[in-house]
């Protein structure tokens, strides 16, 4: 996510944040890169006018000429500004309110609106232990309401069935009722969404917004499409009372421009990201977070909160006591290593939230990229548990034996034994005198935005 922005901004921040000083003509430089890197971005204009103007105030006032480090203080004016254009803070669902409380999800058709819905639902159950339903309105896009009674299964909210020979209105009514007598606490309504902004559709979802009477109406925009999806949220916004937006596909959004424009041009804040098609790929906005990896700082806390809830802790607790004891890491434990990755979101995804890792993802994805981690999950898949507990045991002909097993070629068990050895030897080190103790709290300690390194 925003991998072309970060590049540019950390290529050109690199050069001012080590000056001892700054003048109005290296401040100007500096200036004219980042704006193009905004641009470059597909963040809107006028929103790209507003940011450098306030970081030029700022940098050439008494901010920069005060500080021991002018170089550093450029970046964290560039960090602070990114910040406050984004929204300052998270800014939670409201649900304070007498249950059930509703939201109402709008949008085009074709930007995630359902799956975002059941992605929402999982994420109140889960992290907010709320009883949460789904109800699908649109009786119009064929096999909608279908597609989110599977979802709601997977996700395990309830499910209030409807039918496209009832009307939407008819629809919610029930729905509100249904949801009181099952003692739900949050109604997630689904609407039907369009090819393009017509006066059909505004007229449709305006009179469910009327009968509703929601707590919060979020506007799901498709990231990829820029600007765009700033200019099509402000359409809506214009007759529907939105209260946040929520950006789907935001992992395909290497450039950022809707992160950046939403808020300015819209009012209402972004609330949550859509970062992949799994149903718990969905986590809540926060733009400090987002402007410290956007300017290459990393996301550690989001790190932290994604291992708390996803990694498999009795694998982990087991793994730590069994390299304690002195054993030796295994090709087992090493699948299991491969599998908690993938479970948070893959190794791209973490490298994405690490500070200072932006030069090594090309590295590292090729050696524990998504598809290589399946490739390597399939080669180990492919040996016998001896050869998975021992692979010192893993000769010529084992190897070949492995390679068509799996479908890969010889090289390609050979790398997966030299990585598993390299990890190896790194398991060792971690786990002597406490290492992965000192490692999680070094991690724990570290706050975006609280240094800004030297370039």
């Amino acid at each position: 996510m925003f991998e072309n922005l970060s590049d540019r901004l950390t290529r050109t921040l690199k050069g001012v944040s080590g000056r001892a000083r700054l003048t109005e003509e290296n401040i100007k430089d500096s200036l004219r890169e980042v704006r193009m890197a905004l641009l470059e971005a597909d963040v809107a204009l006028s929103v790209v006018k507003g940011f450098i103007e306030r970081v030029r105030v700022r940098a050439v006032g008494q901010d920069v000429n005060l500080s021991l480090n002018p170089g550093e203080m450029f970046v964290k004016i560039v960090h602070s500004e990114l910040v406050e254009l984004m929204g300052a803070a998270n800014d939670a669902l409201d649900l304070a309110v007498t249950p059930p409380a509703i939201v109402l999800m709008a949008g085009l058709q074709g930007v995630g609106k359902t799956t975002t819905v059941a992605k929402l639902a999982g994420y109140l159950k889960q992290r907010e232990k709320k009883k949460v339903a789904v109800v699908s309105a649109d009786v119009y896009r064929p096999a909608a309401i279908e597609q989110l009674e599977i979802l709601a299964a997977e996700v395990d909210a309830e499910f209030i069935s409807s039918s496209r020979d009832e009307t939407p209105l008819a629809i919610v009514t029930r729905a509100v009722h249904e949801a009181k007598t099952r003692f739900v606490d949050v109604l997630i309504v689904d609407t039907a969404g369009r090819l393009a902004v017509d006066e059909d559709m505004m007229a449709e979802i305006s009179e469910l917004h009327s009968a509703l009477d929601p707590v919060e109406t979020l506007f799901v925009v498709d990231a990829m499409t820029g600007q765009d999806a700033a200019n099509t949220a402000a359409a809506f916004n214009a007759v529907l009372p939105l209260t946040g937006v929520v950006l789907a596909k935001a992992d395909g959004d290497s450039r950022g421009g809707a992160a950046l424009s939403v808020r300015s041009i819209t009012g209402k804040p972004i609330k949550f990201l859509g970062i992949g098609e799994k149903t718990d790929a969905l986590e809540p906005f926060h733009p400090d977070r987002i402007a410290s990896r956007i300017l290459g700082m990393g996301d550690v806390l989001t790190l932290i909160e994604e291992a708390e809830r996803k990694v498999d802790k009795t694998k982990a607790e087991r793994l730590a006591r069994k390299l304690q004891r002195g054993s030796k890491f295994n090709l087992e434990d090493f699948r299991d290593q491969l599998q908690q990755m993938s479970n948070m979101g893959g190794i791209s995804s973490m490298i994405d939230k690490l500070p200072g890792m932006g030069n090594l993802q090309k590295e590292v994805e090729s050696q524990f990229g998504d598809q290589m981690s399946r490739r390597l999950e399939a080669i180990i898949g492919s040996m016998t548990p001896q050869e998975r507990q021992f692979p010192d045991v893993i000769n010529g002909s084992r190897k070949r034996r492995i390679a068509s097993g799996s479908g890969t070629r010889i090289q390609d068990v050979n790398r997966l034994l030299k990585q598993h050895k390299q990890m190896q030897k790194v398991m060792k080190k971690v786990t002597r005198k406490g290492g992965m103790q000192r490692m999680m709290r070094g991690l724990q300690g570290r706050r975006p935005g609280q240094s800004f390194p030297s370039r």
